[in-house]
């Protein structure tokens, strides 16, 4: 397979970068109302604005730790569950149905009864681990029960440590199923994620200024805002999946 030149790469992304630059700026100037659809200058002039102040650096870290928190749970709990369903049948057949009806709740219906049960404050991060958790589950439970089978066999003959048996040969097996689940993961938490923080409007939230920027028909703001999501949760996935792989080595 011939490898691509980092130049090259860099041509590349850098050609579809400005086409879809001029694919948004081309539509803005069909529209031809800012309010409606701010272009390409009006979002960097409104995210120039805002870059200096502390309301959009607060607003980002609390967005940031409600979905890393949320996320970090799901996943110690997906692995934990998971590991618990591989070992003992009757845990799966417990769990198992739960969390595959809570993969099919709506995100709305989470949103909704969460911030009435138990309000804004913690409705980002409970919205984030319900989100992921049956992702991880089910990638934790499918990635063990693919472990190899004659490799097992013969660890058990040789009487190799639990430790070892671990590392060696389930978490080999386990790995490439946990990065897919959570590269999957990682964009849902971010979606659902800040839509409850615009639903819930917790105080220095990136959720709460998108909802802001929409009551006062802001829209470069709401633009800059969104820009700003999608550049977080960019960072964010790439840091996240450059552990696990790390990890997984």
């Amino acid at each position: 397979m011939k490898s691509v030149s980092p130049i090259r790469c860099f041509s590349q992304g850098l050609f579809v970068a400005l086409f879809w630059l001029g694919v948004w700026q081309a539509s803005s100037m069909l529209v031809d109302k800012p309010v409606l659809f701010a272009s390409p200058f009006d979002t960097l002039r409104a995210l120039g604005a805002l870059l200096p102040t502390e309301e959009y650096w607060l607003s980002i870290l609390g967005s940031l730790w409600r979905v890393a928190l949320g996320f970090f749970l799901a996943l110690a709990m997906g692995l934990l569950l998971g590991s618990l369903s591989f070992r003992f049948s009757g845990v799966q057949v417990l769990i198992s149905p739960l969390l595959t009806m809570i993969k099919t709740v709506p995100v709305a219906s989470f949103i909704i009864l969460i911030l009435v049960w138990c309000g804004s404050d913690a409705l980002t991060v409970i919205v984030c681990l319900l989100i992921v958790l049956p992702q991880i589950y089910f990638a934790t439970l499918n990635g063990l029960q693919s472990s190899d089978r004659e490799l097992l066999e013969m660890a058990r003959v040789f009487r190799v440590p639990g430790g070892r048996v671990v590392w060696l040969i389930y978490r080999p097996a386990l790995m490439p199923y946990l990065l897919v689940a959570c590269a999957s993961g990682l964009g849902m938490a971010w979606k659902a994620g800040i839509a409850a923080e615009v639903i819930g409007n917790p105080a220095n939230s990136i959720g709460e200024q998108l909802y802001l920027a929409k009551i006062y028909m802001a829209t470069a703001e709401l633009f800059a805002w969104t820009l700003t999501v999608v550049l977080l949760s960019t960072l964010f996935e790439k840091l996240v999946m450059n552990l696990l792989r790390r990890v997984g080595g």
